[in-house]
């Protein structure tokens, strides 16, 4: 991981890249991986901490900050790259699709499911040639009309455990009171 850094971060003169410039291809890398090792502390710390006051001026303050990484736009695929990061990063994890893939409906009822499609843009992070994050993306459990919600990854199994259980219980209490 230090050499990938190490070889982004060298500007055409052969210089490291600091500040600013040099966290921004540092994140990059850190961001493109499924691992977080202690390098990207001080790139993931400057890039998580880019926040305005609605979502779209985080993104676009995010990409600006990508886009200082003098690779960020040597390829076409290095430009879907930072802008995939830019609109994936930070926000396709279990607990914030959880929270925005909330649809609401029945009126005054208030009722409400949790979307089980993963937005393009998480769609677009997850899938790309230059990322390597699959192992980390956040998985569903159980199906919208019936309570599901995402997790991730580590506590796929015993989520899904517990929504099967929970699904048995319901259908035993629907067979009893339907037995009177």
């Amino acid at each position: 991981m230090q050499s990938q850094v190490d070889q982004l971060t060298k500007g055409q003169t052969s210089n490291m890249l600091t500040g600013d410039t040099g966290l921004a291809c540092e994140a990059i890398i850190c961001l493109s991986s499924g691992t977080r090792p202690g390098e990207c502390a001080a790139s993931l710390a400057r890039y998580f901490s880019i926040n305005l006051s609605k979502p779209w001026k985080t993104i676009q303050a995010r990409l600006n900050f990508l886009q200082l990484c003098p690779s960020s736009n040597e390829t076409p695929q290095m430009g879907t790259l930072v802008n995939a990061i830019a609109h994936g990063a930070g926000r396709c994890d279990a607990a914030t699709l959880t929270a925005t893939l909330r649809v609401w409906w029945g009126g005054d009822s208030g009722e409400s499911y949790i979307s089980n499609q993963m937005p393009d843009y998480c769609a677009a992070y997850v899938n790309h040639e230059y990322t390597d994050i699959d192992a980390n993306e956040p998985k569903y459990v159980g199906t919208p009309e019936t309570g599901g919600y995402w997790v991730e990854p580590a506590e796929y199994a015993a989520a899904q455990a517990a929504y099967e259980a929970r699904m048995e219980e319901l259908q035993r209490q629907r067979e009893y009171v339907g037995g009177w």
